[in-house]
């Protein structure tokens, strides 16, 4: 039994089903975690989405901001935006099953020593404070009131958190702390904007996991949406966003030793998202 995590899919179901296959993965005793972003801009979101669900207990995904764009342009919270590859899920005969089932999953995941986010963490929390915050998004979206989150979703405010915070606002924070996060300033305020690789971000933004007052730091975190960081370890976290919507590769890590990187590169490079490797508009 060989437990992997991999990043960020958004569609590109045709290079999974060859990473998988590279690892030999099977169902029947392996597992493995996603880090979100199963959907979106890649061209077959409603394959990717109907496999995942069906590995059933085999499979740990967490959210990420495309996949609550989906149930927000479901509810008609949202308009699909240009480059989005959502019709296929939008029109499928299984449509609510698979909305269903995506908003059940869990905005982080704890097992062992690793934690599994789809973006950040603010420093400020422990894995326990994040974990009971995250349930607190997670309880809306599992619920009837679903529709009412995703309307107050929108907005890069507030941008700090504070256990004052509460209603809209806090769960707002929550959400995009867990699902949007790439830099923050030494205080620990997050900045939404900046999507560049560490290196070329403005004076005064750090990469969420380099604060040295990080509360995580005992625990190995695994994480994607940083395609401009690209498969990249340090810190102790692991980034398994590779870019292989942009044309680069998608990428699985062995949990179990931690270290070993397996990849299969993009099937079509420069066809899917539409931008350079290394574009500031990734997102």
């Amino acid at each position: 039994m060989t437990t992997y995590a991999i990043g960020d899919v958004q569609g590109c179901f045709a290079e999974l089903m060859r990473l998988l296959d590279k690892l030999t993965f099977d169902p029947a005793v392996d597992r493995v975690w996603f880090t979100g972003d199963l959907v979106n801009r890649g061209p077959q979101s409603l394959e990717t989405l109907r496999f995942i669900r069906d590995l059933g207990e085999a499979a740990i995904s967490v959210l990420g901001n495309h996949d609550l764009h989906l149930l927000a342009v479901a509810q008609g919270v949202v308009r699909s935006k240009g480059r989005d590859t959502l019709t296929a899920v939008l029109e499928a005969s299984d449509r609510d099953e698979l909305l269903d089932w995506l908003r059940t999953r869990p905005l982080l995941y704890r097992e062992g020593n690793y934690l599994l986010v789809h973006a950040g963490l603010i420093p400020q929390w422990t894995a326990e404070q994040a974990i009971e915050r995250a349930a607190e998004a997670e309880d809306w979206l599992r619920s009837d009131r679903y529709p009412m989150l995703l309307q107050n979703l929108y907005g890069d405010e507030p941008d700090q958190w504070s256990e004052e915070l509460s209603g809209w606002q806090r769960l707002r924070f929550i959400i995009h702390c867990l699902t949007r996060t790439r830099y923050c300033d030494r205080q620990g305020r997050l900045d939404f904007r900046c999507k560049v690789a560490p290196g070329r971000q403005p004076a005064g933004l750090v990469p969420w996991f380099e604060l040295e007052d990080r509360k995580t730091r005992p625990l190995r975190i695994v994480f994607g949406h940083w395609s401009t960081l690209g498969a990249w370890s340090g810190h102790g976290v692991t980034c398994l966003d590779s870019g292989c919507l942009w044309g680069g590769s998608l990428t699985a890590l062995n949990l179990d030793d931690g270290f070993s990187l397996t990849s299969v590169d993009c099937l079509e490079p420069g066809s899917l998202g539409g931008a350079a490797p290394h574009s500031e508009g990734k997102g």
